[in-house]
């Protein structure tokens, strides 16, 4: 009894503190074994199966969980394996299509696209010394709609972005090319200032989804091997755009007669032939993307794999009949899909918000998710914000100095006539570039001529006779005008004359408004710098093609925007519009290259998922500082040559620089 007590006492001191002490050695367990269950009553019978190797329930419990942690562990692990692979899945894919005949019929039709941007950056600057007139348009009129433009195509390119990783790259194209190509053709017809700004707003945010959409699409029908150098073939477009709206303008907007008119409120001018005629390259690639198919990267992500793998297999079928081996099988039964993700986007519910709303957030969070990326991306962004201020702000500024020193010249060969007498005489031919001071005019007749450039002032015009006169900037200030007649001229009461003392002056059937002189030359020299100017980044083009896979993107970005800094410090010496047509052509040439190689590492630095809306943003951006360098340098053209090469010599330095300190990309799958 003494013996069974002791080993109750025993047991119940061991069940006490036995969780508490792990250091007994093995063999002692199973002496205290043997002992406890020598004497025990049926109370103590789950411990002994303790003793026994039975696991304890809570143990039991704890297992199961630590197996369904590890099974959960296992099948993430799983997921992420099958994620990683889809790239180098579809980089096999591609591989085994080949490059040929339909990588080369998607180029031509994405280039056209290309190509519309292209001139849509040039068809303003273009038209707008006609179109001033047509329209009568102050200056603060012009600066408005030069800008607007580039507001436009920011709107369009961040838009475009984001629902082509939505909708689908070509299907976002087709939207965004038949809104540039409907409001294009309108603002041809736009008779007021206000319609026309507002059909050219809706053609930039139509066509300012080119850019990032075309990239994005094209680089998913692309190997890594071929991706650099058919990325950078392809901005040869965007240069045959400007050649193409530089060599249409020197062709059709000097022949005023190529236009008509429906009696005084329907003009139809020649600049409005040259707008219309600028909307082509994009109903062409309109035309051509309804016989292309969406992106399968694409259709892979939105889980479309029937899709995806009809359209691989018409890539390759088309590919390797074109190479004489139609007999080749498709090898490819089974692609690998994404594992589905969370929705990472903050929705509205459908019963609480419209689509719009609920369309609003999504592409808001994205926009942010973009933004607040890796520390590269960041970069990537910063790289791609500094260019634009130099590449678009000195695009403009060239041709505004030109224009400035073409003006200087002018001035300085005004001719200046003052107290001149003129009686009985008839006036037959152009006064041009004159001030007359405090002349008479007496029984004078002004018939059938062109005025420009020619200040009276403080002047007498008595029994004098105007008739068919075309003025241009030709003004009458603190004159006296005395039985005077204008007949069918553009010289009426309210325009023309400032400060005049008018007795007895008669306007018969005046033309009112702004009505364009069709005597009157355009400046051939404008149209010869854009063409120069656009055919000058041809060898930035080639050297960009045919080194991307070579040295990488890094070194292309790099050196060519610490080149075309280089370059920007011999903007000091441009004295001449000569000089300037030259070193505008040097700059262009030495900063080709690195818009070419921003293009093609914006595309391979984002995922499928988000490529079109980082792109987009990043374009939107680049549109951004676009409008402040166009309208900064604007501002100081015949003040200072300083600000415009210190702003662009500093945007291209720190760009070069931060170009290095990208990862690259020359051998990375696209993920």
């Amino acid at each position: 009894t003494k013996r069974t007590r002791k080993g109750r006492d025993d047991i119940t001191q061991r069940e006490y503190t036995y969780p508490y002490k792990t250091d007994y050695p093995p063999q002692e367990e199973e002496d205290a074994a043997s002992d406890v269950t020598e004497g025990h009553d049926d109370d103590d019978q789950m411990y002994e199966g303790e003793y026994q190797g039975i696991p304890h329930p809570d143990e039991i419990k704890e297992a199961r969980r630590a197996a369904r942690r590890e099974a959960r562990m296992k099948a993430r692990m799983a997921a992420e394996v099958e994620e990683e692979t889809l790239p180098d899945q579809y980089e096999s894919i591609m591989e085994d299509c080949g490059h040929g005949r339909f990588q080369w019929t998607l180029f031509t039709v994405l280039g056209l696209a290309l190509m519309a941007d292209g001139v849509e950056c040039f068809v303003v600057s273009f038209a707008l010394p006609s179109a001033e007139k047509d329209m009568c348009l102050s200056n603060a009129d012009k600066g408005m709609l030069g800008l607007l433009v580039y507001v436009g195509m920011m709107i369009g390119a961040v838009l475009w972005g984001g629902l082509a990783d939505k909708l689908g790259r070509r299907q976002c194209l087709l939207y965004a090319l038949a809104i540039n190509c409907i409001f294009s053709f309108l603002s041809c017809f736009a008779q007021s200032y206000g319609f026309f700004i507002f059909f050219r707003l809706g053609s930039g945010i139509g066509i300012g989804g080119s850019i990032p959409v075309v990239y994005t699409y094209y680089a998913e029908f692309l190997q890594m091997d071929k991706r650099g150098e058919h990325l950078s073939w392809l901005c040869l477009f965007w240069m045959l755009g400007g050649l193409y709206a530089s060599f249409t303008a020197w062709g059709i907007i000097p022949h005023y007669g190529w236009g008509f008119s429906m009696g005084t409120e329907f003009q139809f001018h020649s600049w409005r032939v040259f707008v219309l005629v600028c909307f082509l390259p994009s109903v062409a690639a309109l035309a051509g993307l309804v016989f292309m198919p969406e992106s399968p990267r694409f259709l892979l992500e939105t889980a479309r794999h029937d899709e995806a793998w009809m359209i691989l297999k018409q890539v390759h079928d088309t590919n390797w009949r074109a190479k004489g081996e139609p007999e080749r099988v498709f090898q490819v039964s089974q692609i690998k899909m994404p594992q589905a993700q969370d929705d990472e986007f903050i929705e509205i519910q459908s019963e609480t918000g419209t689509a719009f709303q609920r369309f609003m957030v999504r592409h808001m969070t994205l926009v942010k998710q973009v933004i607040r990326r890796e520390n590269d991306v960041k970069l990537t962004i910063t790289l791609i914000h500094l260019p634009p201020h130099s590449y678009y702000g000195l695009g403009a500024w060239f041709p505004d100095q030109i224009k400035y020193l073409q003006f200087e010249e002018y001035e300085s060969n005004v001719k200046i006539f003052h107290r001149e007498k003129v009686e009985r005489f008839h006036f037959n031919f152009t006064l041009q570039n004159q001030v007359h001071k405090e002349g008479e005019y007496i029984h004078d007749r002004f018939i059938d001529i062109e005025i420009r450039n020619v200040k009276f002032e403080e002047s007498l015009f008595e029994n004098c006779y105007f008739e068919d006169v075309r003025s241009t900037d030709t003004f009458f200030e603190n004159c006296t005008l005395k039985n005077t007649v204008f007949y069918n001229t553009d010289l009426w009461e309210d325009s023309k004359f400032i400060n005049c003392k008018l007795e007895n002056t008669t306007f018969l059937h005046p033309k009112k408004g702004c009505h364009l002189n069709f005597q009157e030359q355009n400046d051939i020299l404008i149209y010869l710098v854009s063409f120069l100017g656009s055919l000058s980044v041809l060898p930035g083009n080639i050297i960009a093609g045919l080194l991307m896979d070579k040295i990488g993107r890094l070194k292309i970005i790099g050196g060519s925007m610490l080149g075309s800094a280089g370059c920007t410090f011999f903007l000091l010496l441009c004295f001449s519009q000569w000089a300037v047509v030259f070193f505008q052509c040097l700059f262009f040439a030495a900063s080709a290259a690195a818009w070419n190689g921003i293009e093609v590492i914006t595309v391979e630095l984002y995922p499928a998922s988000k490529r079109a809306t980082a792109f987009g943003v990043l374009n939107g951006t680049c549109k951004l500082a676009a409008i402040i360098s166009t309208f900064t340098f604007g501002k100081v053209i015949g003040i200072t040559k300083i600000i415009p090469i210190i702003l662009s010599f500093s945007a291209l330095v720190c760009g070069g620089l931060l170009a290095f300190k990208l990862p690259e990309t020359r051998e990375v799958i696209l993920q």
